[in-house]
């Protein structure tokens, strides 16, 4: 049985990835209104794979038996500073995720929880790939600087993802 201290730390958990979903849609807007489709699309799909991953946490809630408890969402900025700024705020805010996750599974582990420890591997690993990458295009945009045809390829370059739904636990 899961404690209702894991229960409680998985549905903050919920929280927090729909609010990574906003703060990425809401970076997306920001790229097309500046006419980068490209990375706008970027942080679409970035946006939808947050809501999995709260669609995860939300079945397994679910299969051991806990309550899902729903909370308020906070809204995101939609201000931003430039290209930069926003590619930096999305890596800070994947490490925040990552601690947090980590934190769960410190919990579960100090309970004897195999299960939930077994179930957030997943999630452990995805946030491995998923600083990966946003430091790799915290680098780029650095590189991309006031190029504009390298502001061109680095659009096109991730005009190129595509959301693919992770397969079942």
């Amino acid at each position: 049985m899961v404690s209702d201290t894991i229960i409680r730390l998985m549905n903050e958990q919920i929280t927090k990835e729909q609010y990574a979903s906003q703060l990425y849609l809401s970076m997306s807007a920001w790229f097309y209104s500046q006419d980068l489709e490209g990375v706008a699309n970027y942080f679409r799909v970035q946006s939808k794979e947050e809501l999995m991953h709260a669609d995860k946490m939300f079945d397994y809630i679910n299969n051991v038996g806990g309550q899902v408890v729903l909370d308020e969402v906070a809204k995101p900025p939609h201000e931003f500073s430039g290209a930069q700024d926003i590619f930096e705020q999305a890596l800070e805010h994947e490490r925040l995720v990552t601690k947090s996750i980590f934190n769960i599974v410190k919990a579960a582990n100090d309970e004897g929880d195999f299960a939930t420890t077994s179930f957030l591997q997943w999630f452990i690993n995805e946030q491995v790939e998923e600083e990966s990458s946003a430091s790799l295009l915290v680098t780029k945009i650095k590189m991309v600087k006031d190029n504009p045809s390298a502001l061109y390829l680095f659009d096109q370059e991730l005009a190129q993802r595509v959301f693919t739904p992770a397969a079942e636990n």
